[in-house]
């Protein structure tokens, strides 16, 4: 009976912990994710540079890319990410990846031009040896009631 006790709060001790670790690296991408949107806002593209995974693609309304191109239009200001004002936020962990959802309002500057758009943002993140990277970042733009 003493064995079972014993294994039953092992148990339950390991469950509690797992459940601690996964909460806090949930929260360790949520913040990573408010860094990326703050390093964008601020045309920070050596910083995003190292972020990004070399292989990692890149999701607009206007078509899709890889690393260097996403970079190289932070960086000549094609696309400015003037600010992002973040709704919601929600993160699953599957093994090494962390899928982080974003609802948000954004604020740009596209050839120019100033333009605001309501998106459901998806980050992936994968864990590497030398910390997060991401791997995927997807806008899909939200339909208001009077935008159908």
């Amino acid at each position: 009976m003493k064995k079972a006790i014993l294994g039953f709060s092992l148990l339950l001790f390991a469950i509690q912990f797992s459940y601690a670790q996964n909460e806090s690296t949930k929260q360790e991408i949520i913040e990573l994710s408010k860094t990326k949107w703050l390093w964008m806002e601020n045309k920070e593209a050596d910083k995003l540079a190292e972020l990004f995974d070399d292989k990692s693609v890149f999701v607009h309304m206007g078509g899709s890319w890889g690393k260097e191109r996403e970079v190289n239009i932070i960086r000549s200001g094609g696309i400015w990410y003037k600010k992002a004002d973040i709704h919601e936020v929600s993160v699953e962990i599957i093994d090494n990846t962390a899928i982080l959802l974003n609802r948000i309002t954004l604020l740009a500057e596209v050839g120019g031009n100033e333009v605001t758009n309501p998106f459901e943002v998806t980050e992936v993140y994968i864990k590497k040896a030398d910390g997060w990277k991401l791997g995927s970042l997807s806008f899909t733009k939200l339909m208001g009631p009077g935008d159908r």
